[in-house]
């Protein structure tokens, strides 16, 4: 897979110059509110592209004790070490690499502009890898940009159509629809999915 989007040194430029306009500085809303709704906090949890971390911090905080985030930029996981420290080693792995030479088996992945960071040309290869990585019956659960953008991206967008068709060959769809509690600036841009391995 070639393009920018799959270029480390692409991502690893726009975080050493604060250059990441859809990072929003703290846990998305919608993901902490289904965050808030798990009961067992051993679940292995993965958050591909994870960016700065919010919903991992709020994963530790909720003492979730089995978290493993990755991203293709190295000064930005190397300052989730740092960030981490303390967590080093006991409720959080940090993975530098690529997302879709990643291995792995968990219950739940967390979505969080993962997807509108990559050309839509590889949505199937990101469809695949996801149900791959899940156990059966795992969940895939995250917010997505309902919006085409009218320039080059990233970020990049699409529709509930899209969406739908693009995942119901490896999910059960149990909710892809308007996400009600987006933050201000997002409102009526983005859905919440909580697709089902099957």
């Amino acid at each position: 897979m070639q393009g920018k989007t799959m270029s480390k040194n692409y991502w690893n430029s726009l975080y050493d110059k604060d250059e990441i306009s859809w990072d929003i500085g703290f846990p998305s809303p919608a993901l902490k509110e289904y965050i808030d709704q798990l009961t067992n906090k051993d679940i292995a949890i993965l958050i591909p592209g994870c960016g700065n971390a919010y919903e991992a911090e709020y994963l530790l905080a909720q003492r979730f004790s089995n978290v493993t985030v990755i991203d293709i930029a190295p000064s930005l996981t190397a300052a989730l070490k740092n960030k981490f420290i303390n967590e080093a080693g006991k409720s959080i792995k940090i993975v530098t690499g690529d997302y879709f030479n990643h291995d792995g088996t968990y219950n739940l992945i967390l979505e969080q502009t993962f997807l509108s960071a990559l050309d839509p040309s590889i949505r199937p290869v990101y469809v695949d890898k996801m149900r791959s990585l899940l156990v059966k019956g795992g969940h895939l659960t995250g917010v997505l940009f309902s919006q085409v953008f009218g320039e080059e991206g990233p970020p990049f967008g699409g529709t509930l159509q899209e969406y739908k068709l693009m995942f119901s060959n490896k999910f059960r769809i149990k909710k892809l629809e308007p996400c009600y509690n987006s933050i201000e600036t997002r409102n009526g841009s983005e859905v919440f999915i909580n697709l089902v391995a099957k």
